[in-house]
């Protein structure tokens, strides 16, 4: 018998913890995620080294990450979540401080491997391992809210970071947004994160187990026990193909696409259309989380996001910039799904594996997903690169390029797809 969810009060300390997990994210992204790429230009700006040493930095700083995101579960279980928040901040206030006054190459590298590491707890694996204990038929749209953090800080840092180290100089502005960011996150940490819901009083409500769900699929799924070995599981290995193809051609088209829509749109309007795909990626994750909290078949909502992306790509490649109007809507219909390609796949997790194995679940689709789109700007822009010439992109180039990024995401909504379980005999 499925266990009825209780009347969750107004006074919940859960919804607490996800107006700090939102912090957290705006905190994480905005320095881990969006930060790398302006570093890039500052480092190049600053040192005159050489585009492939830095952009090599670069992804150093997301494969180091993947790995930190792998064992995150045992630091968490090691020295707690508030301890390894307040770790990873940290870490990453001293690798930017470390990127802004590098003077050798192997500085670089050691700043990359702090913010590679410091980013990993404060990331997707992080915020749902803080998400997680307080939520779980909730947890689409508790996860919703506080990943949407990520986009606020996308919209925030990706400006303030260019202002400031403008205005002040990128080791002056390494350290105002480190020591905010250091601020925020150990008050967040030790007076929200260090509480639990049993200690609250408000493990009944906040733990609720809904052990069948009504989509059929998932029937037996959240109760099942995994695999000795993940890779020989079908549910992880589709599960984790599909975020990791879906992420690598979003993280591809994402790099790129300002380039493409200036020389036809202008720096201000791309400017404008790259906001209004963050603004959507909001709207897509709330839109996805309610969806799901009817007892959707959660693999089957993933594979529509995906299709609905694969469609906007489509759009952008017949369309153009030169097209305005078909053209946004393209971007509408990609920007929905950008920020589902990293909530989603944690609470398919959720119904599929047996609770006490969801953290490692997450912990390893989230560091191979990240391992892979660390490659993906500099792979998809050599399509571009190929079909160009004398300094001018030529339509086979963007032609071969939008045709990847539409198989990628065609292949990861079959492959979402694939790993869904049949229901067994009644």
């Amino acid at each position: 018998m499925p266990v009825l969810p209780s009347t969750q009060p107004s006074n919940f300390y859960g919804n607490t913890v996800v107006r700090a997990a939102f912090v957290i994210a705006l905190f994480g992204w905005g320095v881990g995620f969006y930060g790398p790429p302006v570093f890039l230009h500052a480092v190049l700006v600053r040192t005159g080294w050489s585009l492939s040493l830095v952009s090599a930095a670069v992804t150093f700083h997301f494969l180091f990450g993947a790995g930190v995101i792998a064992c995150l579960p045992r630091i968490h279980r090691r020295f707690g979540i508030p301890a390894a928040t307040i770790v990873g901040s940290l870490l990453l206030a001293a690798g930017v401080l470390g990127w802004a006054t590098a003077f050798e190459p192997w500085q670089l590298f050691v700043a990359a491997m702090f913010t590679g590491g410091g980013w990993a707890p404060l990331g997707a694996a992080g915020i749902n391992a803080i998400i997680a204990p307080w939520f779980v038929e909730k947890r689409p749209l508790a996860l919703a809210k506080a990943y949407n953090g990520a986009s606020v800080g996308g919209l925030i840092f990706s400006s303030v970071w260019a202002v400031l180290i403008h205005r002040a100089g990128f080791p002056a502005a390494a350290m105002m947004v480190g020591l905010l960011m250091v601020a925020v996150v150990m008050s967040i940490a030790t007076r929200v994160l260090a509480r639990t819901p049993f200690a609250e009083g408000q493990d009944v409500v906040g733990r609720t187990q809904i052990n069948v769900p009504a989509a059929p699929d998932f029937s037996g799924g959240a109760a099942s026990v995994i695999s000795s070995s993940l890779w020989k599981d079908r549910r992880f290995l589709t599960l984790a193909a599909a975020m990791s193809l879906g992420l690598f051609a979003q993280i591809g088209l994402i790099a790129q696409l300002f380039s493409l829509m200036a020389p036809s749109t202008g720096v201000r309007l791309a400017g404008g259309i790259m906001a209004l795909a963050t603004g959507c990626a909001m709207g897509g994750r709330f839109i996805m989380a309610r969806w799901l909290g009817g007892g959707t078949d959660r693999r089957r909502a993933a594979a529509a996001s995906y299709a609905v992306q694969a469609l906007g790509t489509v759009l952008l490649w017949v369309a153009g910039p030169e097209h305005l109007a078909f053209f946004i809507l393209g971007i509408v219909l990609f920007g929905l799904g950008i920020g589902n390609a990293t909530s989603v796949p944690p609470v398919i997790a959720q119904a599929e594996f047996a609770p006490t194995d969801v953290a490692r679940v997450v912990a390893r689709i989230v560091a191979l997903s990240q391992a892979l789109y660390a490659f993906a700007p500099a792979t998809l822009a050599g399509l571009i690169v190929v079909g160009s010439g004398d300094g001018v992109l030529l339509d086979s180039g963007t032609g071969r390029y939008f045709a990847v990024i539409f198989a990628l995401q065609t292949v990861a909504a079959a492959s979402m797809l694939s790993g869904r379980t049949r229901p067994g005999p009644t």
